[in-house]
C-alpha cells in the first residue's frame, strides 16, 4: 500500500488527497470495455452503453431483456423459466446446509429488529380553532431490490433490501439477480430470499434488469422503486430511470476508511482493509503514527483466495496516510466522507460526534466492518464516493412515502386568510386569493 504523509500538507492539499472519483468517473477495465465494444460494434463509454440497453429494453420488452441477457451473461431466458420455481426453491432449500440457514435465520432478525425500530409513524396535531396537521407515513405499493451476482453471491444483499422493505409494509417485493452460467440463482440467495419471504424472483441482472424493472415487460411487472448495490453499469441504468421509478441512491465501489492511533492493533486494521479490498473496492487507513499495518497486510494476503483481486484493488488504491493530529485526522475522515468509517482509537465515543459525514460507524477495535455487512443488524446498503454528505443509509424510510395533512375549521381559516390573501395577490395568483375570500367572505 501507498504511504502517504499528510502531516505538513496545507488544508488544500489534504482536500485534494481525499477527494474521490464520482460513480460515472469510474473506468471500464479493458477487458469489459473490449467486450462492450465488440457487442456494439463501435466504442462506446458505459454511459451510452447504457442509455441503448435501458432504451431497446424500455422500447422492445422481453425481446430486448432476453437479447441482452444472452449477449452478456450466455443465459437463455424465456417467459416460462426467467422466474424462479418452486421447484427451485426447494432444490436450493435441500443443497444449503443446515448451519448457513441457521447462521441466516439468526442474522435476518437481527436486521429486522433493528429495522422495526426505525418505523416512522403517522401522527397529527392539535393546533389553533380546531384544527389539525399532520402526515400519514405509507409504503410504496412495489419494489424491486437487485442484488448483484458476477464474482460472488450476495445473500446478505438481501437481507439488507428485502428485511426494511418487509418492515415498512411493501405489499410487493420483488427480486433481480443475475443467473450463472447454468441459468440458476444461488441457492444461499433463494432461501434467504424465502426466509424474509420474497417469492418473486427473476433470473435477470445488469442495466437490462433495472430497465425492465422499472418499465415493465410482458412477463416482469414494473415496480415504483427500485434499491440495492451493482456495478457501474447498474447504477447508471438506475440514473437512467430515475423520474419513471424512484431509486436509493447511486451508489459506487465499496470502500473504507479507518481512524487509528497508537492504540490500534495492526493485525486488526490490516484483516479490515483486506475485508473491503476482497471485493474490489477502495480501501484507505488514516493513521496518527507509523503503524506496522503493511507488513502485516502482505502475510493475510498471501493466505487469501482471492488475493489477486484484493491486492490490486490495494495497489491501486489502497493507502495509509500519516496524520499530524486528531482534528485533522477527524477532517480528512469528514472530507472523505466513507461508506465505512472504523474508528480504532483509545476512545472512539469521544471522537464520533465530530463526524459529520459516514455511511456507517464501527466504533472500538471488535467492532470490524463485516459485523455490519452480516448480522448486527444495521444496513449495510450504505452511500458511496464521497455521497454520504448528502445521502442517508438505506432504512424503513425509504420504502415509505410522506404524506401532508391539513384539516381546518371554519374559524381557524377565517383566522389565517387575510395572510393568505396577501401572500397570493401578491404572487399575482388572484384564483389562489379568491378560494379564500369565497369561504370567509372577504
Amino acid at each position: 500500500m501507498q504511504v502517504t504523509d499528510a502531516r505538513k500538507m496545507s488544508a488544500a492539499e489534504i482536500a485534494a488527497l481525499m477527494k474521490k472519483k464520482a460513480f460515472d468517473e469510474v473506468e471500464l477495465s479493458p477487458r469489459i470495455q473490449a467486450g462492450t465494444d465488440a457487442m456494439f460494434g463501435r466504442h462506446m463509454t458505459a454511459a451510452q452503453v447504457v442509455d441503448q440497453i435501458v432504451a431497446d429494453v424500455r422500447k422492445n420488452g422481453d425481446e430486448s431483456l432476453f437479447y441482452y441477457t444472452k449477449l452478456i451473461d450466455r443465459v437463455e431466458l424465456t417467459p416460462e423459466n426467467i422466474r424462479v420455481t418452486e421447484e427451485e426453491f426447494a432444490e436450493a432449500e435441500a443443497i444449503v446446509k443446515p448451519e448457513v440457514k441457521a447462521a441466516l435465520e439468526r442474522a435476518i432478525a437481527n436486521v429486522m429488529k433493528f429495522h422495526e425500530e426505525q418505523m416512522p409513524k403517522t401522527w397529527l396535531t392539535n393546533r389553533p380553532y380546531g384544527s389539525l396537521l399532520g402526515q400519514k407515513v405509507t409504503p410504496v405499493d412495489s419494489v424491486g431490490i437487485y442484488v448483484p451476482g458476477g464474482t460472488a453471491a450476495y445473500p446478505s444483499s438481501v437481507m439488507m433490501n428485502a428485511c426494511p422493505a418487509k418492515v415498512a409494509g411493501v405489499p410487493r417485493i420483488v427480486m433481480a439477480v443475475p443467473p450463472g452460467k447454468d441459468g440458476k440463482v444461488n441457492p444461499n440467495v433463494l432461501v434467504t430470499a424465502k426466509l424474509i419471504g420474497v417469492t418473486e424472483i427473476y433470473k435477470m441482472g445488469g442495466a437490462q434488469a433495472i430497465a425492465a424493472l422499472a418499465f415493465g415487460t410482458a412477463t416482469v411487472p414494473k415496480v415504483e422503486k427500485i434499491t440495492g448495490p451493482g456495478n457501474i453499469f447498474v447504477t447508471l441504468a438506475k440514473k437512467a430511470v430515475i423520474g419513471h421509478v424512484d431509486i436509493d441512491m447511486l451508489a459506487g465501489p465499496s470502500e473504507i476508511l479507518i481512524v487509528a492511533d497508537d492504540s490500534a492493533n495492526p493485525t486488526y486494521l490490516a484483516a479490515d482493509l483486506l475485508s473491503q479490498a476482497e471485493h474490489d473496492p477502495l480501501a484507505c487507513a488514516i493513521l496518527r503514527v507509523a503503524n506496522a499495518v503493511g507488513e502485516e497486510i502482505e502475510v493475510q494476503l498471501a493466505q487469501l483466495p482471492r488475493k489477486e483481486i484484493a491486492g490490486t484493488s490495494l495497489q491501486q488504491a489502497g493507502k495509509i496516510i500519516l496524520a499530524k493530529d486528531m482534528p485533522t485526522v477527524i477532517e480528512m475522515a469528514n472530507l472523505s466522507a466513507p461508506e465505512h468509517l472504523e474508528i480504532m482509537t483509545k476512545a472512539p465515543f469521544e471522537i464520533m460526534p465530530y463526524i459529520r459525514n459516514a455511511g456507517a460507524m464501527f466504533l472500538g477495535a471488535y467492532s470490524p466492518e463485516p459485523l455490519g455487512d452480516y448480522y448486527a443488524g444495521p444496513n449495510h446498503v450504505l452511500p458511496t464516493g464521497g455521497t454520504a454528505k448528502f445521502y442517508s443509509v438505506l432504512n424503513v424510510e425509504t420504502f415509505m412515502k410522506k404524506t401532508s395533512i391539513i384539516a381546518y375549521t371554519a374559524p381557524a381559516l377565517m383566522a389565517a386568510a387575510d395572510d393568505i390573501i396577501t401572500l397570493a395577490e401578491a404572487e399575482g395568483l388572484q384564483a389562489h386569493a379568491n378560494a379564500i375570500r369565497k369561504r370567509v367572505g372577504k
